[in-house]
C-alpha cells in the first residue's frame, strides 16, 4: 500500500484549522482504498477521556482512536460475483457470510501465492457501477473505486473523478485465471447430471457381482454392489444420488488406516432390484447431453482422478470410459491429451491450458472431494487471455457488496480483487457534520502508546472505559490502522475494565483477543443495529454492514460467551416506531442471542440536524414537516409526550421477547462483574447516536 502523502507542511496543519496544536499533525494522507477520505494522522497527547457530567453516566471515561467515520462505503462489486472459497469452490458473494473461508493471495519470497484466507467484514451500498470486459470473455461489475490486481500493480476500474489515479485501460492484464464467458449453463442439481455422476463414479471404483453358490439342497443366487472409498464427501454425494433414485445402501467400515493407507467406508447393498436399478443407471444414454456429461466427468474425477503439482488427470485401462472422459471434455470445451498406455495398460486424460483450464473443468463439472480441488500454495500465474477489452459504465446505480478480507484481497470471477477495510464531534475541527464527518477521518496513531503511559499513574482508579461512544471504533478504518487490538490489552493489562459499542462486525477479528481480555477484567459489548427494514438501512447507513451481518456477529459474541447488548437506537418517528416494526425487529434481535435491549428516540445534536433534514427531504419528502414539528428550532430530542409514547409500546415488546434483562442466567457472562446498560432515558440521548448519520 502507498500512501500518496507527505510530511507535515502548511497544507497539512490547514487541513485541520480547528486543532489547537497543529504541530500534533503527522500528515494528511489519501489512499485509493479510501478514494474520497482524507485521513489525518495525529499525535495525541491524552487518550483517556474524562466524560463530564460522569455521575449521571455509566462510565465515566472514554477513548476515541478516531474521529469521523468511514463506513461509507467506496469499493464494492456485484453480488453475483463468484468468489473462490478455500473448498475449491466457487459461489455468489451475496451467499458468502463473515467468518467464511476463502482463497486470497500473499507474497511469499519472490512469488505472489494463493493462500486460505478468513472474510472479516462485509458491506453492501448502492451506486454507479462498470463492465469490465476480458479478452477471454470474463466479465466483471464494479465500483469506478474498485482494484484489481494486473501485471503493474493495482488499478482501480475508472479514474478518479478529480486528479489522477491508476486505473485500468484497454489492454491492461489482470492477474488470475478468469472463468471464461458462462455459457455452459449446466443444471448441476437434475437428474441427468445425477445419473451422470452415478455412471462415473460406480463404473470408475465400485463393484457390482452376480453369481450362484450351489448347495446340497438348491443353487443360491447372490447380488452385490459395494463402493468403497476414503473420501465420505464422494460417498456421501453417492449414496443420496442412490437414494434419490429409490436405491437405498448401508454404510459399514470397508478397511482400517494403516501405515500405507486411510480408511474407507463403504456403502452396499445385496437386494437383486436395487442392485439391477443400479447397472441401469449407470448405462450410458443413447443422447447423452451436457448435463449427464458433466456429472459423468465429476464422478470419474472423484474415482480415478487427481490434481497435484499443478496436473489434472484421469485415469482408467476401459477403453469405453477414456471415450467418455475425452466426450465429456469437449463438450464443456476443456483441452485436454491422452497420454500413452502404461505397462499394466492404465492411460490418462491430461487437462491441460494450467490453472484456468482445471478451474473451469471443478466449475463447470463441480466434483464432491475437496482436497483435490486446492489451490494453496499455488504461485499466482496468469496463463488466460486477461486484456481489459471493454470497460462500460451500467445504467443507473447497483446493488454492490464488498467484503474485508484477512489478506486484504479475494478471487472475483477468477481475478485477484482488492477489498475494502460522530458527527457532531467533528465540529471541534472546524469540520462539519455531513460530508466531512464520512470523508475527513482523524486517526490518533499513537493512542496505544499514550494510553499505556497514562494506565501506569499511580492515580489512576481501573474505572470503567468505555470506547466507541462519540464514533466507531470498529469502522473501516480499523482494518488499516489497527489500533484497538493494541487498546484491549492496554486495558486489560492494567485491570482496566471496558465497554464496547460498535455497529461494525470487524469486532470479530479481536474475539480471540477479547475473550483472553474477559479472563482478566470485565468486558460489556454492545451492538447499534437500529434499522431492520433492508431498503432504509442501505438508504440511512450506505457505507455500514447490512443488518443481518450484525446479528450474525452478535451471535458469534454470544457464542464466545459474552451477553451482548443490542442499541435499539435511534427509533426514528413514522419511519421505524411501527408495532410490527418494533416486534421484528425484537424477534431478530433474540433469535441472534442478545441478551437485552437498550432503545431511544432519535436524538438530533444540532451539528447533525441539518444533515438529517437535507436526508430526509430527499428520502422522505412527506415527513419533513412532521419531523420539524418533533424537533424544532434548536431542540435535540423528540417530544417528552412522543418519548412516554415511545415507552408504552416498546418495553412491553421488550419483555414479551426476554430482552429486559431478568433472564440473564440464561446467558454465559464474560468478564468479573455484570454488564452496564444506561436506563432508557439515558440511553435515549446516548452519545453513541451521532454515529449514525
Amino acid at each position: 500500500m502507498r500512501w500518496q502523502g507527505q510530511k507535515l507542511g502548511e497544507t497539512d496543519a490547514a487541513a485541520l484549522p480547528g486543532l489547537e496544536d497543529r504541530s500534533s499533525v503527522l500528515r494528511t494522507v489519501t489512499t485509493p482504498e479510501f478514494a474520497g477520505m482524507t485521513f489525518h494522522e495525529v499525535l495525541s497527547r491524552s487518550a483517556l477521556n474524562k466524560v463530564p457530567g460522569s455521575s449521571r453516566m455509566p462510565f465515566g471515561w472514554t477513548i476515541n482512536p478516531y474521529r469521523g467515520c468511514s463506513h461509507a462505503c467506496v469499493y464494492c462489486i456485484s453480488p453475483d460475483t463468484l468468489i473462490l472459497c478455500a473448498d475449491g469452490r466457487q459461489r455468489p458473494l451475496r451467499e458468502l457470510e463473515i467468518g467464511d473461508e476463502i482463497i486470497g493471495t500473499e507474497v511469499q519470497g519472490f512469488y505472489r501465492r494463493y493462500v486460505r484466507t478468513t472474510i472479516t467484514a462485509k458491506w453492501s451500498t448502492r451506486k454507479p457501477a462498470y463492465r469490465v470486459t476480458l479478452a477471454d470473455g470474463t466479465r466483471l461489475e464494479a465500483s469506478g473505486d474498485h482494484r484489481f490486481l494486473t501485471d503493474r500493480g493495482w488499478k482501480h476500474v475508472t479514474d478518479a473523478e478529480t486528479g489522477q489515479r491508476p486505473h485500468l485501460t484497454l489492454n491492461n492484464r489482470l492477474m488470475g485465471f478468469g472463468i471464461g464467458a458462462d455459457d455452459l449453463s449446466i443444471e448441476h442439481s437434475g437428474e441427468e447430471y445425477r445419473r451422470g455422476y452415478l455412471a462415473g463414479m460406480i463404473r470408475g471404483d465400485g463393484m457390482i457381482f452376480h453369481g450362484s453358490y450351489p448347495s446340497p439342497r438348491r443353487t443360491r443366487r447372490i447380488h452385490r454392489f459395494r463402493l468403497a472409498l476414503i473420501d465420505d464427501e464422494a460417498l456421501d454425494r453417492s449414496r443420496e444420488f442412490l437414494l434419490d433414485e429409490g436405491v437405498p445402501t448401508r454404510t459399514r467400515p470397508f478397511a482400517v488406516a494403516s501405515a500405507t493407507r486411510s480408511a474407507s467406508q463403504a456403502i452396499h447393498t445385496a437386494a437383486q432390484a436395487h442392485v439391477e436399478s443400479i447397472e441401469t443407471l449407470i448405462e450410458t444414454p443413447a443422447h447423452a447431453d451436457r448435463d449427464w456429461y458433466a456429472g459423468f466427468l465429476a464422478g470419474i474425477f472423484d474415482a480415478e482422478g487427481s490434481c497435484s503439482r499443478g496436473v489434472l488427470r484421469i485415469s482408467n485401462k476401459n477403453d469405453e470410459i477414456i471415450a467418455l472422459i475425452e466426450e465429456g471434455l469437449r463438450e464443456i470445451r476443456i483441452p485436454y491429451v491422452v497420454e500413452a498406455p502404461r505397462a499394466n495398460g492404465v492411460r490418462a486424460v491430461h487437462v491441460i491450458g494450467g490453472l484456468p483450464s482445471r478451474q473451469r473443468f471443478f466449475a463447470a463439472v463441480r466434483p464432491a472431494i475437496t482436497r483435490k480441488m486446492s489451490i494453496e500454495g499455488t504461485t499466482v500465474k496468469t496463463v488466460a487471455d486477461l486484456r481489459v477489452v471493454e470497460i462500460t459504465p451500467l445504467d443507473g446505480e447497483r446493488d454492490l457488496l464488498d467484503i474485508t478480507t484477512g489478506t486484504g484481497d479475494f478471487i472475483a470471477n477468477g481475478v485477484i480483487s482488492h477489498n475494502c477495510f460522530a458527527r457532531g464531534t467533528h465540529e471541534y475541527l472546524d469540520l462539519d457534520g455531513g460530508a466531512d464527518f464520512d470523508s475527513q477521518i482523524v486517526v490518533k496513531v499513537n493512542v496505544v502508546e499514550v494510553l499505556e503511559k497514562e494506565l501506569r499513574r499511580g492515580s489512576w482508579q481501573h474505572e470503567l472505559v468505555a470506547l466507541g461512544t462519540n464514533t466507531d471504533p470498529y469502522q473501516r478504518a480499523e482494518g488499516r490502522y489497527r489500533l484497538m487490538p493494541g487498546i484491549i490489552e492496554a486495558l486489560a493489562a492494567s485491570g482496566t475494565p471496558m465497554s464496547i459499542l460498535t455497529k461494525g462486525t470487524l469486532i470479530r477479528r479481536d474475539i480471540p483477543l477479547l475473550v483472553r481480555a474477559a479472563e482478566r477484567v470485565h468486558v460489556d459489548i454492545q451492538m447499534s443495529i437500529a434499522m431492520y427494514d433492508d431498503d432504509l438501512q442501505k438508504a440511512i447507513e450506505p457505507g455500514a454492514p447490512t443488518t443481518q451481518a450484525r446479528l450474525d456477529t452478535v451471535k458469534a459474541l454470544t457464542d464466545a460467551g459474552f451477553r451482548v447488548t443490542v442499541f435499539l437506537m435511534p427509533i426514528m418517528p413514522h419511519l421505524t416506531d411501527s408495532v410490527d416494526a418494533l416486534d421484528t425487529a425484537l424477534a431478530r434481535i433474540r433469535a441472534a442471542g442478545a441478551a437485552r435491549v437498550i432503545y431511544g428516540a432519535l436524538h438530533l445534536r444540532p451539528g447533525v440536524k441539518p444533515w438529517f433534514f437535507q436526508w430526509l427531504g430527499e428520502y422522505r419528502p412527506d415527513l419533513l414537516s412532521s419531523y420539524r414539528g418533533l424537533y424544532p428550532g434548536v431542540s435535540a430530542e423528540a417530544p417528552k409526550a412522543y418519548r412516554q409514547w415511545l415507552a408504552k409500546r416498546v418495553r412491553p415488546l421488550i419483555r414479551m421477547h426476554g430482552l429486559d434483562g431478568r433472564h440473564e442466567d440464561d446467558y454465559p457472562v464474560r468478564g468479573t462483574r455484570p454488564g452496564f446498560a444506561p436506563s432508557a432515558s439515558t440511553a435515549a440521548s446516548a452519545p453513541a447516536q451521532p454515529m449514525l448519520f
